[in-house]
């Protein structure tokens, strides 16, 4: 019996799928089935067989339809990953963005606690105002197009992430002498709860984390 259907096809970016995944769990109960259609790919096939593992959750079949998959997915009572990760931003580009939300997004939807320090010019990203932008003034200008882009894939914005990520429990935190540095002041900041503070206290986090990402 399949209690709801979710259709993801169109989407490639994993983070994204999981997510959706994850939420509409939320509401169900122990036992209930989800139904998620998805694109066929071994990249999809793999990451969902991996969270669930990771999590707990049954995955109860995988039928493969003409041209797309068909996944069961068994609530079960979520069970925490145990492991820790600590990332440190330092490029707010559009792509360079990709790969360090990307991770944390994993991280946290494995059921690990997750912790950014965002440095640098990086400390933009945590701003209200802050609009992503390709690297590099003469790609500057193709930036919406970019964005699109990346949003049919699955890449919602740098803010969009960020939100999903403190609702998944990820602490931030911000340099201190880069807010200065980059005039980014503390009632600028677009999300609750950031710690700003300098190198010492976040490599204290870093050096409790099982797995450390930086530039």
């Amino acid at each position: 019996m399949i209690d709801q259907r979710i259709n993801v096809r169109g989407k490639t970016i994993t983070t994204f799928i999981v997510y959706e995944i994850t939420r509409a769990l939320l509401d169900k109960e122990p036992g209930e089935v989800l139904e998620v259609v998805a694109d066929q790919d071994n990249a999809i096939r793999a990451d969902i067989t991996s969270w669930a593992a990771a999590t707990g959750h049954q995955l109860a079949e995988l039928v493969e339809a003409d041209g797309f998959d068909r996944y069961l997915i068994r609530k079960s009572d979520v069970r925490p990953s145990g492991k820790s990760m600590a990332l440190i931003v330092s490029d707010p580009g559009l792509e360079e963005l990709l790969s360090p939300l990307g991770f944390a997004l994993a991280g946290a939807l494995e059921g690990g606690d997750v912790y950014l320090y965002f440095q640098g010019p990086a400390v933009r990203v945590l701003d209200r105002r802050f609009t992503p932008h390709l690297t590099g003034w003469w790609r500057r200008m193709f930036s919406p197009f970019a964005r699109r882009g990346l949003e049919q894939a699955g890449h919602v914005s740098p803010h969009e992430k960020l939100r999903e990520l403190q609702g998944l429990g990820a602490k931030f935190y911000a340099c201190a002498p880069s807010m200065d540095r980059f005039r980014v002041a503390r009632f600028d900041l677009a999300f609750p709860d950031v710690q700003v503070v300098e190198y010492l206290t976040f490599a204290k986090v870093m050096a409790g984390a099982d797995i450390q990402l930086y530039p």
